[in-house]
């Protein structure tokens, strides 16, 4: 069982809440601050609630110190959506006894946000030392970092049985909720959209997958493995060549669970993944020798179109193509179109670039959740129990 942030009591108490503040940044400037944004009902209930809010992050990955990767930043963005009302100060360490000074001197409305995690080697070594330290600074423990949930760290798993209460911030929440709802109890027809580069990226997703799906539809690169371990033509498509046999298992165990899986009937071709490329249309599922697949054809897109619109449960990982490059983003668009449009169904965008295409494309708030995490929402998705979910759980 896992206790959630309303179950909590909170005045007076000194909050420690785990977010992802992990932000793009170009210099001093966060260039896309949806995490940020993610966290604030999190932040903002914990502050309602009459807590002593401590935030604390990573942020890329430091080899020590770097002024380039200080959360300085992020805490700035945090101080405008916060508003007036609430004074954001960002500690220079994340342990240490000016950061316990602080944490002592934390006003009711302030919010303390700790230096880059990683900036200590220990953290990512879940260091019980450095794991007992963060925990000194907490009466109460929140994590609602679900995009780091799959790593066991000091920050979101080692430091939690230090701190004597413990729950899942509301975005945490969703994330369990909508992700869980795929994995256990989905309202069929339940559709599965997997792209991307590579078949061992999405593995163990297609295994736990398979049998709980009515149909997986694959997009992308990978889709490309799947028609060469068919014997279709493929021409200088990205191609996992170690990974054909397994391929073809996949297609035999899909045959025998009478699971369809649906693969490309045309593509759209170019000579090379970049936008100098040409950009051709393929009459059927075989590509020419002299060129590669970049995006789903026409008559697939209808398809996926099609089975998008008949189901009661969606999810989608991995874009359709060389989305980054517009003449290559449309396959990926009529998905994420698709999804928009189904509104009886529950819409599901597992993390990675399939969210940042989403996003990019304005679909994301049409969509009924968008995972904030690539590889945890993948690893949920393959039936693991995340470290930082399990060290939430009480008996």
């Amino acid at each position: 069982m896992i206790r959630y942030i309303d179950d909590l009591q909170m005045t007076g108490k000194r909050v420690f809440i785990r977010v992802d503040f992990n932000v793009p940044l170009e210099g001093k400037r966060v260039t896309d601050d949806t995490r940020i944004r993610e966290a604030l009902p999190t932040i903002r209930r914990a502050l309602e609630m009459g807590g002593k809010v401590i935030l604390a992050s990573h942020l890329g990955r430091p080899k020590g110190p770097d002024p380039k990767l200080s959360l300085e930043p992020a805490a700035s963005r945090l101080a405008d959506l916060l508003g007036p009302k609430h004074e954001v100060i960002l500690a220079d360490d994340c342990v240490g006894d000016g950061v316990k000074k602080q944490v002592k001197e934390l006003k009711d409305g302030q919010v303390l946000v700790l230096e880059n995690l990683r900036f200590h080697k220990e953290e990512e070594a879940n260091d019980e030392a450095f794991a007992r330290e963060l925990a000194a600074l907490a009466d109460v423990y929140v994590n609602d970092a679900f995009g780091t949930a799959h790593r066991a760290h000091a920050s979101t798993a080692g430091m939690v049985p230090f701190v004597k209460e413990k729950a899942a911030g509301l975005l945490m929440k969703k994330e369990i909720e909508y992700l869980g709802r795929v994995v256990k109890n989905p309202e069929k027809p339940f559709i599965a959209i997997l792209g991307g580069a590579k078949v061992s990226d999405k593995i163990k997703v297609i295994e736990n997958l398979l049998p709980k799906v009515d149909a997986l539809l694959i997009g992308g690169a990978m889709a490309y493995t799947f028609l060469k371990a068919q014997g279709i033509e493929v021409g200088k498509s990205r191609v996992e060549e170690d990974k054909l046999s397994l391929a073809t298992k996949i297609l035999d165990a899909a045959q025998r669970l009478k699971t369809s899986i649906v693969l490309p009937v045309d593509h759209v071709v170019g000579t090379e993944p970049s936008d100098k490329s040409d950009k051709r249309e393929t009459p059927d599922r075989a590509i020419p020798g002299d060129a590669m697949g970049l995006d789903i054809g026409p008559k697939t897109r209808a398809q996926f179109t099609q089975h998008i619109r008949n189901a009661k449960t969606v999810v989608w990982n991995g874009p359709m193509g060389l989305f980054e490059v517009e003449k290559f983003a449309e396959g990926t668009r009529v998905v994420a179109d698709a999804m928009a449009n189904n509104r009886a169904a529950v819409t599901v965008i597992g993390g990675g670039d399939s969210a940042a295409a989403v996003q990019q494309m304005g679909y994301g708030d049409k969509m009924s959740h968008v995972s904030t995490g690539g590889g945890a929402s993948l690893e949920f998705l393959e039936g693991i129990t995340l470290p930082g979910i399990k060290a939430l759980e009480t008996k």
